[in-house]
């Protein structure tokens, strides 16, 4: 799952390394990941070529830290729920499914950086493969463990249901496949919570 919302581009006050970061996030978002040079980034991020190789041995490696970084972001949504609703698992997977449907509007225009990545990089050796594959592990556990302790059945297969609908709701957003997508994600993922027996609290 992930969120749409980039950090805001701050090209001109930060170092060289945080530079080249986020020109580069702004220039893959955009054009794509194979598309984008190093060159381009370079200028994106008014540097050279030999400042981003001193930072990052190959573009693949950027491409790489670039994704450890969205991945963090989203990790740190799970941390946030959990804190605004210690002990409620159950509102700690509405407020995920939340965080999902308020990113949607931005993601019909710049897609997952996700499934945007993967569609470009079918090597699963590749760097950055690796990344997205060892974040969306750990995603899948904090959830599996929220579905357990919200008393929800089989925890595993309810997390593996929420997912493809949080996912799911992303690529139709994108393909522009089905109206009121956030609306009617909020509602299927209150639905699956109601399994426990206590009524979710309503969407806001």
């Amino acid at each position: 799952m992930t969120s749409p919302d980039r950090r805001p581009s701050r090209v001109a006050k930060l170092p060289p390394r945080e530079r080249i970061l986020d020109a580069a996030e702004e220039l893959f978002q955009s054009e794509g990941i194979r598309r984008v040079g190093v060159q381009a980034i370079a200028e994106k991020a008014e540097t050279t070529k030999m400042a981003i190789y001193r930072h990052f041995e190959t573009k693949d490696e950027l491409v790489a830290e670039w994704l450890r970084i969205v991945a963090a972001d989203y990790q740190a949504a799970f941390d946030r729920v959990e804190a605004e609703n210690p002990g409620r698992p159950g509102e700690q997977i509405l407020g995920l499914a939340r965080f999902i449907a308020e990113g949607l509007p931005a993601v019909s225009h710049r897609g997952c950086p996700f499934i945007n990545s993967i569609a470009e990089l079918p090597d699963r050796a590749h760097p950055a493969r690796q990344v997205i594959e060892q974040h969306k592990e750990r995603q899948t556990r904090r959830l599996v463990d929220m579905c357990a302790r919200a008393g929800l059945p089989d925890p595993e297969q309810t997390a593996a249901e929420i997912t493809f609908v949080l996912e799911g709701a992303q690529v139709s957003k994108q393909n522009g496949s089905i109206d009121r997508t956030g609306e009617r994600l909020m509602r299927i993922v209150e639905g699956i919570v109601n399994r426990a027996g206590t009524p979710a609290p309503a969407a806001r």
